[in-house]
């Protein structure tokens, strides 16, 4: 884990020191979709304590598109500055949102692999209610919920994203 640890400082180091505005930690094997919450905190929670404040630069913790509801007021107590949240299946976004409010920015919570079978009112439907849960009062990014969008999503579903975004995203947030 040493050998682990120092790679990731000398990376995220290198990556700022080239122009990075921020690193992202990604860490899914400590959501509670893999491993207890309980665990976590013996465990990936001890590493991003340790690393997190070590980062010369703003680094936002993600998991990957796993839940994180359960553990989150730990990962806030990380020093991260954000948090690439999912948001799906049991966990709802409003609540993540409140438990985040003033402390770390939310990123999320557009469903790569189901962006893959949109119409163009699906994505506007989508996005006005993500932007609905979560932008109120600021702290949150719109963005896909895992890091990466799939090549198969076409790019009508990319520019209705953007469409949307910039008729239900303006502050003051109205929808």
């Amino acid at each position: 884990m040493e050998v682990n640890k120092q790679f990731f400082l000398d990376w995220a180091t290198a990556q700022m020191d080239a122009g990075a505005n921020g690193i992202i930690y990604y860490d899914p094997v400590s959501s509670p979709t893999i491993i207890p919450p309980e665990l976590y905190r013996k465990t990936g929670l001890l590493i991003a304590k340790e690393l997190i404040p070590k980062v010369p630069g703003p680094v936002v913790t993600g998991f990957a598109s796993a839940r994180t509801l359960a553990i989150l007021d730990n990962v806030i107590s990380t020093g991260t500055a954000g948090v690439a949240v999912w948001g799906g299946e049991n966990e709802n976004l409003s609540e993540i949102k409140q438990k985040c409010a003033g402390k770390v920015t939310v990123i999320g919570n557009l469903n790569g692999i189901e962006m893959r079978h949109w119409s163009r009112e699906k994505a506007f439907s989508v996005v006005k209610k993500v932007i609905s849960d979560a932008a109120p009062g600021g702290g949150f990014i719109l963005s896909d919920n895992h890091g990466e969008i799939p090549l198969q999503v076409p790019d009508e579903v990319l520019y209705a994203i953007r469409d949307a975004t910039y008729e239900y995203g303006r502050y003051p947030i109205s929808v």
